[in-house]
């Protein structure tokens, strides 16, 4: 029985979770050409209260108004049945609404239209109904008449004196007064009770008088109700004299009035119970009586008084709590106590409820084949039951619905079909009260609509955030894709982001992003969509702004403002004084680069401003002006921060508060206008300094409030219109004493980390807020809506979380953490819902089916998973997808697997941006927060041929008058059997345009020449891609201007000049274009500069494009000139300058920027001991040589391989066949190698070294590996072909000889 509870609360959880996804899966603008244009259910909007009383001299208005489309019209039951408002004259319903009017002007009884009404709104789409109005007419009945007897009692004994008011509607308000209108005193001896009785704890001599009059006050007809007026006689023992207190402490004493153990008035005895609504206010009254007056405490077994919602009343014999709940029931007990004992009665509180909503119903709008869902969940004490009804009849005697299904508190609809909008009435109710909630469901297929003004032209300043709206509507819910320039993919990433509600967002908006875009809203129904134009705008600077000055009075002023904005922006220039817009006049005149004040006097000293601004965004600039004034020879003193306060003295001093005084230091010119106060606390933040409060400039002494268990040392800080002082030394320390905590820690939660458990955080204690020593944390929990104990656990002060383990998976828990120290505990902590940790879905989606809508999107439908098997919250179901393979052979595609997601308990979704006629595998998943679960079955399917991607490097040349070249790539994106290309073109000359032509290709042809028949007009290209489906997107372009237009015989470019250094380079020529005419300087490196020589051809312009750097401006007179950066030092460079639109007029450069400049070593070269050195080795080397010749000229031998038959030396057995074998060699010094001058060996270079490609034997390296000079390498053969002859003349063989 217990895991069955479980059960069902965990899937009453999980479904209330998703819920909240699904009934807002269609929101309906406000906008009025959408409300106006779409069918609608009624809606209740205004209607009268349940129990509703009114006057008896007033008409009758009972209120009930609805929307819809079409306008609904209305109708009322009275006492469930049905009320026909034509037959009663005094009835009438108000125009457009279902108010009913009832009129007595004429006549009539108010009386006789008592009773339960309840109205009716209908439309074609449904029937929408209104709580059940009970009516009541307000009555302020007579006194009854009565004679009352004198009330005898004995001095110092108790007294009731009743007033039972007659039964009003409203219940009056009770009041005792005498016959003189006076109130009755009240105290704590003498009160009213809740029942409007007069209660006195003991009876004294001055009560005695004739006249306790109780009044009852009738609020709706304004009356007040007089009771008879009691008479009170009080019999004493020994009349009051001036000498009756003499020898006696109190007046019970001295009149001889024998005290009393208190004893209760009200309730009666020792036990008594109440109960309450959870919600409203409890009122516990204990009147008690005895001599002397007993005082009243109030208590609770077991916990504190409700902390916050607690008040004492009627000089505390009355406890009042606001706004109860569940957690308030149990017992409440109030001692009566004096100096001779105590009474103690015990209330049993219990607190019921009347229903409250959990999960109140809300409209649904769906579009045809949605599912959704209808949740009614409401609580009360005890449990409400739930009732469905459908247009105000129960739903089980409505006509069936097959795509409807009740289950308990929720209805479900699957694929939902046009005609099934309704108005749905979900009824909780138990015996305290009910709840009505009318929710409609809609059925909506509407194609996408753009809901913002067409063709915006949007303008944005330079690096700004820009928004891009693009509101939408449409069922169902349409995709909304953004585009620039209207081609390419969709704008998503990087620099952009694409809102849900359809906003694009430009995070830093650059120059490259002004442009046209598109915004494209598809459903399954069409679409739909709108351009906005992005203009970026410079921004608007002061780059020189106003100096602060100090000039003589009567001198001329003048104060710079020179701005820079963009030109395509009206800029305005003005100017405040002291933040107050400044006057002008002949005095005071604005110039074209500032403001000059003529004549300066005192009244022009102060702070200017210029502002400089756009419509678009705006700079400042501001000084301050100081004058001079010569007559009093002496300058006005300039203002600056005050001087710090000094002698901080604490006096006053308490538990909670303290008096700091302080001495202000010199307001340097500028008046004090505020203190700051700050804090120092060496127990638990030690040296950090915190704000405690702030006062006017015109005091130096303050109370300060003071938290409990603090040692205080406080600061103070001066403030004026310049700025802040500098600290005041710190005060002399001051220890509060300790208190019980009177916060517990904020942000509490529970959550999981791991499925078995839960970790509760929070925010702990400041040092002001812990009030004592030892302060801990009491951590509780428990399962929610079970009945389990509490568990808890106590932790340390300096912890703020506590884990919970050995928890169910994904279970909710009640939270609550409560501070306490030494001194005691924190009033109850507010209980917070946590969750423990979630697991992964054990069950994959089943029944998984797919169709295929079109050659790049496919269909799902699955069936939902159990919720038991989802283990924790359901976040969404998510399909993974990959591309198999493509049906054109030989086409590389990338299996790199994609996902799409489907928020919520969704059983359908589409799958879009497929590659056409292509093989696709599928497998779905369900995901919580902890991760995926299980994958299902693999689907696979094919996707249809579709139309072809554009064709790509599409290039428009025309190199003479006569014709002009097109070539271009095939489209990267073929998506079927490519049969051919389209072409369109047309000639245009200003604003006159030819007939369009079309041309039709192979598949293979990928150039096109065109022979010009009109040398003067310019031509318009669009190339399209076809596969069997149809033409693809297009490639568009222009032919260049014609070079008769560009000025070929009458312009030119020449004497293009270099002047580099290491990184940068000015680059100047000469033309004969007009002034403010556009040139495009184009520079490459040398590398890629060989790389495209090397070819024989230039390199594609995509790749080209992404090589060069360039640099577009706009000419000067006769010449000029363009400054590149970032070179690399010690490189070629290429640069050509031509015509901006028409490369065909150009000139080119080539230049070398110099090396990176490095301090020079010292040249050892230069030492005079190096030198000798050089020429003694030169002259042992000369001899050596000439000893080798003579040696040779002997017929000395040296190991040279020749075809003889002579024994090989072993360090000749490298050689063999006339070829040397280096894979031995490649660590080993070469015997004939030099000598370095340490004496080392150099090691042999290995066989990779780039010299043994080259040409010669002197090649260096830059430092950047770049080969210079001329290299060679010795071949094999001719190493080993050569004679004696020849390789005796190398001076490193002549050694080897020797040895």
């Amino acid at each position: 029985m217990v895991m069955q509870r479980y059960l069902l609360t965990y899937i009453g959880v999980v479904l209330t979770l998703n819920l909240h996804h699904l009934i807002r899966a269609i929101d309906v603008p406000r906008d009025p050409s959408i409300q106006e244009s779409l069918h609608q259910p009624p809606t209740i909007t205004k209607q009268s209260v349940k129990n509703y009383i009114v006057d008896p001299r007033d008409n009758i208005f009972i209120e009930c108004e609805a929307k819809g489309n079409p306008v609904p019209t209305f109708s009322w039951t009275r006492n469930g049945k049905f009320f026909n408002v034509a037959k009663d004259p005094r009835v009438s319903m108000r125009h457009w609404s279902g108010t009913l009017a009832v009129d007595f002007r004429s006549g009539g009884r108010p009386e006789d239209y008592e009773g339960e009404y309840q109205c009716f709104a209908r439309n074609d789409f449904g029937t929408a109904i209104s709580n059940k109005i009970f009516l009541q007419v307000s009555k302020s009945p007579l006194w009854p008449k009565e004679n009352l007897d004198i009330q005898e009692v004995h001095e110092g004994a108790q007294l009731i004196l009743a007033c039972n008011p007659p039964p009003g509607l409203p219940p009056p308000a009770i009041f005792w007064m005498s016959s003189s209108m006076e109130p009755i005193h009240q105290d704590k001896r003498v009160s009213q009770g809740h029942n409007g009785d007069l209660y006195f704890s003991n009876v004294l001599q001055e009560d005695s008088q004739t006249d306790y009059s109780c009044n009852a006050r009738f609020a709706f007809t304004h009356t007040i109700q007089q009771k008879n007026p009691y008479t009170l006689k009080v019999l004493t023992k020994h009349p009051p004299n001036e000498t009756s207190f003499q020898n006696y402490t109190d007046i019970y004493s001295a009149r001889g009035i024998t005290e009393r153990h208190p004893s209760f008035m009200y309730p009666i005895g020792t036990i008594s119970s109440q109960m309450v609504l959870r919600g409203e206010d409890l009122l516990l009254e204990c009147i008690a009586s005895g001599v002397p007056t007993p005082g009243i405490m109030w208590h609770k077994k077991g916990g504190d008084l409700p902390a916050g919602r607690t008040k004492l009343e009627n000089f505390d014999k009355a406890l009042h709590i606001a706004n109860v709940s569940e957690e308030d029931s149990g017992e409440y007990f109030c001692l009566a106590s004096n100096k001779v004992g105590t009474s103690r009665h015990t209330i049993s509180v219990r607190v019921k409820a009347a229903p409250f909503w959990l999960d109140e119903p809300e409209n649904l709008i769906l579009a045809p084949g949605e599912d959704g869902r209808l949740v009614c969940q409401a609580n009360g004490n005890p449990k409400p039951s739930i009732q469905w009804l459908v247009n105000g009849e129960p739903i089980e005697s409505s006509a069936p619905n097959p795509s409807r299904e009740v289950t308990g508190d929720t209805i479900m609809f699957r694929d939902i079909q046009s005609g099934s909008s309704a108005v749905y009435q979900c009824n909780a109710s138990n015996e305290h009260g009910y709840l009505l909630a009318n929710a409609f469901v809609s059925v909506l297929d509407v194609i996408p609509r753009i809901l913002a003004p067409r063709n915006q032209l949007i303008k944005v300043i330079l690096n700004n955030r820009t928004l891009l709206n693009c509101p939408f509507f449409g069922s169902p819910i349409p995709t909304l894709r953004w585009f620039k320039n209207g081609q390419g993919s969709t704008l998503h990433g990087g620099n952009y982001k694409a809102h849900e509600n359809g906003t694009l967002e430009i995070i830093r908006a650059r120059k490259e992003d002004q442009g046209t875009y598109t915004c494209v809203a598809t459903n399954l129904l069409g679409k739909a969509q709108n351009q906005v134009r992005l203009e970026i705008k410079d921004p608007t600077r002061i780059v020189d702004g106003p100096k602060d000055a100090v000039p003589k009075k009567g001198s001329t002023v003048y104060l710079v403002c020179r701005t820079r904005h963009d030109p395509t922006l009206r800029l305005t220039v003005s100017w405040l004084k002291d933040d107050v817009p400044l006057y002008l006049g002949t005095r005071i005149r604005k110039e074209d680069d500032g403001l000059t004040i003529y004549g300066v006097s005192e009244k022009d000293q102060g702070y200017y401003t210029c502002v400089a601004s756009t419509e678009l965004d705006k700079d400042t600039a501001r000084a301050h002006l100081t004058i001079l004034d010569p007559f009093l020879n002496r300058m006005t003193l300039p203002k600056a921060r005050p001087d710090r306060p000094r002698d901080l003295e604490l006096t006053d001093l308490s538990e909670r508060s303290v008096r700091l005084t302080w001495i202000p230091g010199d307001d340097n010119n500028s008046p004090i206008t505020d203190y700051i106060v700050e804090f120092e606390e060496d127990r638990y933040e030690p040296g950090r300094w915190q704000n405690h409060s702030r006062y006017p400039g015109s005091v130096n002494s303050a109370v300060l409030r003071l938290a409990p268990y603090v040692n205080y040392q406080f600061r103070v800080i001066a403030v004026n219109e310049v700025g802040s002082s500098y600290p005041s030394l710190p005060s002399e320390r001051y220890h509060t004493n300790g208190a019980r905590p009177e916060y517990n820690p904020t942000g509490v939660k529970g959550a999981g980390t791991a499925k078995n458990n839960m970790v509760i955080s929070w925010t702990p204690l400041s040092a002001t807020q812990v009030y004592g020593p030892n302060l801990r944390y009491i951590v509780k929990w428990r399962r929610r809506d079970t009945r389990e104990s509490w568990s808890n656990r106590t932790v340390k002060g300096d912890i703020s979380q506590y884990t919970v383990t050995q928890t169910p998976i994904y279970t909710p828990y009640e939270i609550k953490v409560q501070a306490v120290n030494d001194y005691g505990m924190a009033p109850e902590a507010d209980t917070v819902i946590g969750y423990s940790g979630e697991d992964y879905p054990k069950a994959a989606p089943t029944d998984v089916r797919l169709k295929v809508v079109n050659s790049t999107a496919v269909s799902l439908q699955w069936s939902k998973v159990y919720p038991e098997t989802v283990q924790g919250q359901l976040k969404e179901y998510r399909a993974y997808y990959w591309r198999e393979s493509s049906l054109l052979k030989n086409l590389w595609v990338s299996k790199k697997k994609q996902s799409m997601s489907f928020i919520g308990d969704r059983t359908r979704g589409i799958v879009s941006r497929l590659f056409p006629y292509s093989n696709y595998k599928l497998e779905m998943v369900v995901v919580n927060g902890r991760g995926d679960g299980p994958r299902s079955d693999t689907l696979e399917f094919t996707t249809p041929e579709g139309v072809p991607s554009g064709p790509r490097y599409f290039r428009i040349r025309q190199p003479n008058l006569e014709t002009i070249t097109l070539e271009w790539e095939h489209p990267e994106h073929p998506n079927g059997n490519l049969i051919g290309y389209t072409l369109r073109y047309q000639a245009f000359n200003g604003s006159k345009t030819g007939r369009t032509v079309v041309e039709n290709f192979s598949p293979n042809q990928t150039r096109f020449l065109l022979q010009r028949t009109d040398p003067i007009s310019r031509y318009r290209f669009n190339l399209r891609s076809r596969s069997q489906i149809g033409e693809g997107e297009p490639a568009i372009g222009e032919s260049p201007l014609p070079l008769n237009e560009a000025g070929v015989g009458k312009h030119f470019i020449w004497d293009v000049k270099a002047s580099p250094n290491s990184n940068w380079a000015n680059i100047t020529w000469n033309h004969t274009f007009d002034p403010d005419t556009e040139f495009v300087v184009e520079y490459i490196n040398s590398k890629h500069w060989e790389h495209m020589n090397a070819a024989g051809s230039l390199m594609p312009p995509e790749i080209l494009s992404s090589l060069r750097g360039n640099k577009t401006v706009k000419s000067y007179p006769a010449k000029t000139y363009v400054e590149l950066v970032d070179l690399t030092p010690g490189e070629k460079y290429m640069v050509r300058v031509f015509l901006k639109g028409n490369d065909t007029i150009s000139s080119n450069v080539t230049f070398e920027t110099s090396a990176a400049y490095t301090k020079p070593p010292r040249d050892i070269a230069t030492q005079g001991w190096f030198i000798g050195l050089m020429c003694a080795i030169a002259l042992l080397v000369l001899i050596l040589l000439i000893v080798c010749f003579i040696k040779r000229s002997r017929g000395g031998k040296y190991p040279v391989r020749e075809n003889k038959d002579v024994p090989l030396d072993p360090d000749d057995q490298k050689v063999d066949n006339g070829s040397f074998d280096y894979s031995d060699e490649d660590n080993k010094p070469l015997q004939g190698s030099q000598t370095s001058l340490d004496g080392t060996i150099k090691q042999q270079e290995s066989d990779d070294s780039l010299v043994d490609y080259g040409e010669g034997g002197e090649g260096q390296f830059n430092e950047d590996g770049s080969f210079i000079g001329q290299y060679t390498v010795k071949k094999d053969k001719e190493e080993t072909e050569g004679n004696e002859s020849s390789e005796a003349t190398s001076p490193v063989n002549a050694i080897y000889s020797l040895a």
